[in-house]
């Protein structure tokens, strides 16, 4: 990829977790409250059987158990813990510790894909993590252990998957449809069976809820994961996990023109540095290089 694209490509990458921005107000609104694995589950596994259905793409070899892990880490197993940090801890709390996954990501690219440690993207990994919390953060933050242990898994969950999705690749001749199909599945069925052990037989599903599921599936599912894991192909990944941070951004805005609420001077001033840390972590600084000084040349004979 020239460099010339990587703009389109980060901005394109970006919708998905601005989408996933959107997942707090579909929830709350329009879904059946008291059944957050049944969302997580048909925000996954219809589109991804729809996608093998008509693609009929499958995984060969080491792909089949690869896929499974990826659809784990990404999906199966983030979703529960993430909803259960939404459930035990102040949405802000939760948020805010989701939002630790760029920096986590930026540590496991050192230690899984062997990349030269980057200070300048770890520390806009923290600035970010500090901006999030300014904008979501309250007073009633409080602490909730079982909460923050769900939080801090999910972000690591997330963030390895992110970054072994990073290191496996795409198969050869493998368009990113079916590769996100292949995930989505697999965390699906992971979900499936958690789904009916915890929550039991699925609401009433009206009109409003169909649409609200439709487009947890078909746009927070199917095509954010689609625009996601290609960016992860053609990205530094450290830099597509700090993109991660317009999740909670998007929501918290969403939050305050939908909904009305509060959104004060020091919410913006977070949001601020939090929208510097996600453009500054997309760019990679020169180092300059001292000029050498060239020796004095001798006239002959001496």
């Amino acid at each position: 990829m020239t460099t010339s694209t990587v703009p389109a490509t980060t901005a394109v990458t970006a919708l998905a977790p601005a989408v996933w921005g959107t997942t707090y107000l579909v929830t709350t609104e329009l879904l059946p409250p008291g059944h957050p694995l049944l969302a997580g589950l048909l925000r996954a596994l219809p589109a991804g059987l729809l996608v093998l259905a008509v693609l009929r793409v499958l995984p060969r070899g080491e792909w089949w158990w690869r896929s499974l892990v990826l659809g784990a880490l990404n999906i199966g197993f983030f979703f529960p813990l993430l909803f259960v940090s939404a459930e035990r801890l102040p949405g802000g709390v939760a948020a805010t510790l989701g939002a630790v996954q760029p920096i986590v990501v930026a540590v496991l690219a050192v230690v899984v894909l062997g990349e030269a440690p980057s200070r300048w993207r770890i520390g806009w990994g923290m600035a970010g993590a500090a901006g999030v919390g300014l904008v979501v953060l309250g007073p009633d933050a409080a602490l909730d252990p079982v909460g923050v242990l769900a939080g801090v898994a999910g972000a690591l969950s997330m963030a390895l998957g992110v970054t072994l999705t990073k290191r496996w690749g795409r198969p050869e001749g493998v368009n990113p449809v079916a590769f996100a199909g292949w995930q989505l599945t697999g965390g699906g069925l992971v979900l499936l069976p958690l789904t009916a052990l915890v929550e039991g037989a699925p609401p009433a599903i009206d009109g409003q809820a169909a649409g609200g599921y439709l487009w947890l599936g078909v746009i927070g599912g199917l095509a954010a994961y689609v625009l996601w894991f290609r960016g992860i192909g053609r990205l530094p990944v450290a830099s597509v996990a700090l993109l991660g941070l317009l999740s909670p951004l998007v929501a918290a805005a969403l939050g305050a023109v939908v909904l009305g609420e509060t959104f004060g001077p020091l919410q913006a001033i977070g949001f601020g540095l939090a929208l510097t840390a996600l453009v500054a972590g997309q760019l990679t600084p020169t180092r300059r290089v001292a000029p050498t000084v060239a020796a004095p040349r001798l006239a002959p004979g001496r």
